[in-house]
């Protein structure tokens, strides 16, 4: 490739064809290298697959477990797990096309093979065996190389008998018990999926609730509603170590200062992620690191070499899709000169697709009174939302958490039916500033499960209406 390059992206995800395909929008001469389908782990083996499977369950869960409710009666309800497994690999196989379409129709150059720098202008491209095939020099490069399952030596990782998020949602067969060891968003799905299809599931949290980032309150929900499905929870709790023994793991934890022991057919770590930095030559350039993740400047995402940025899950948290789409739109605006403003980390909504749904936006109640400020907490439960009670899901609540002297919306926790669609309402408030009163005064749709953001609103001012 002997033309001139503007930008060369290494990685693409959904951080990486983002940057590329708005590159080209703002009349970049564009370069996409990915040795893989694009859309990185999200597309392949991450949101959107998972989202397939989670919606095989939540049907079958439906009609087993409330199909008398609706008047539907389905004698002997089977599934076929195979089948569950191939709709979610075509959904994913579909969706990666697509993208390889919008990198073509964008008239962005796709380089297939393995991106390595050697200079700050420089990137080798590698083939399988490691030789190189091709160079490319491009006046800016943005690294997206995403992030991988983290691994630790207590639980050691084959991918067959303890395995990561890739391999479970692509068995051969469905275990009978499935011990799951971390419970962020990963494990948390996972645990929902197995657990409705009838495996018994161990959930293994470090920290003292499960979705620990989340609100305790709602954690604290979740955890209620999984143990009443059956999953067995420790949390505060350690593992000691994890061994093959013939076709069971053994799994030594320490809970409550004692030792137990745990069996099970899989065991799947997902106890969080690492940057791929490894192998790409940052050491020899001198890019700086912290963590397992590259070091950027937040305004650009210039890493301390000069023309070369990184975005998305290689520079840290928080790893999530449309976070990494969001910098590679930024990084790019910023070396066109536009007056992109910051990205705003607290006004970035995170979801969990388990039933009920957790999504959530801001800081929780218990970090705003760490922060010192004084608070009006409104909470909403679905059992008074007529549209939750027409649709038979009411678990769960939205809760909002003010400022009391300004009415600043500080945190929106949502658990329950829609969640993780409710959250944008949230999320768009907050980047607008808007305050109590404003979403108390914006008339909702009747019958809605968004008019319950507005009942909670009011409720933190004694204005609620059905509750």
């Amino acid at each position: 490739m002997n033309e001139k390059i503007d930008i060369a992206v290494l990685g693409g995800g959904p951080g990486g064809y983002v940057a590329a395909i708005r590159a080209s929008q703002l009349g970049f001469k564009t370069v996409l290298i990915d040795k893989d389908n694009l859309g990185g782990i999200c597309l392949n083996w991450g949101c959107i697959p998972t989202k397939s499977l989670l919606k095989n369950a939540e049907l079958y869960d439906l009609v087993k477990n409330k199909g008398d409710e609706f008047g539907i009666t389905a004698k002997e309800l089977t599934f076929d797990f195979s089948k569950i497994i191939k709709r979610s690999r075509d959904i994913s196989d579909k969706i990666t096309k697509n993208v390889e379409m919008l990198v073509k129709k964008n008239k962005i150059e796709r380089v297939k093979g393995f991106g390595k720098l050697v200079s700050k202008n420089q990137i080798d491209i590698l083939d399988e065996s490691g030789k190189k095939i091709q160079t490319i020099t491009a006046d800016n490069i943005i690294i997206s190389t995403g992030a991988r399952p983290r691994e630790v030596p207590s639980i050691p990782i084959d991918r067959k008998n303890i395995i990561t998020s890739t391999e479970a949602m692509n068995l051969p067969g469905q275990p009978k018990e499935l011990i799951i060891v971390g419970a962020g968003a990963i494990g948390i799905e996972f645990a929902y999926f197995y657990n409705v299809l009838g495996t018994k599931i161990t959930i293994v949290e470090m920290l003292d609730s499960i979705l620990p980032i989340e609100d305790k309150e709602v954690s604290d929900t979740l955890a209620k509603s999984f143990r009443k499905r059956g999953i067995e929870i420790f949390t505060s709790t350690s593992v000691e170590k994890a061994e093959v023994k013939g076709n069971k793991i053994d799994v030594t934890i320490k809970t409550n200062g004692e030792i137990k022991k745990l069996t099970a057919d899989k065991v799947l770590s997902a106890i969080g992620v690492t940057g791929n930095i490894e192998g790409i030559g940052l050491e020899e350039l001198g890019i700086e690191l912290f963590k397992n993740h590259i070091k950027v400047n937040k305004s650009n995402y210039e890493t301390n070499v000069k023309g070369i940025f990184a975005i998305g899950d290689v520079i840290g948290p928080p790893w999530l899709a449309h976070v990494a789409s969001a910098e590679g739109i930024h990084c790019v605006e910023k070396i066109k000169g536009l007056n992109s403003p910051d990205i705003i980390y607290e006004n970035i909504p995170g979801c969990t697709y388990c039933q009920p749904q957790v999504a959530s936006v801001g800081i929780t109640e218990q970090t705003a009174k760490d922060k010192g400020y004084e608070i009006k907490v409104g909470k909403f439960p679905f059992m008074a939302s007529g549209k939750a009670f027409a649709v038979g899901e009411r678990e769960g609540f939205v809760k909002f958490i003010f400022d009391s002297k300004y009415g600043e919306l500080l945190g929106t926790h949502i658990i329950g039916p829609e969640a993780t669609e409710l959250i944008a309402e949230a999320t768009l408030a907050k980047s607008l500033e808007a305050t109590a009163e404003s979403i108390i005064k914006t008339v909702h749709a009747h019958p809605t499960l968004s008019e319950s953001l507005m009942e909670a609103a009011a409720q933190a001012y004694n204005e609620a209406i059905h509750i």
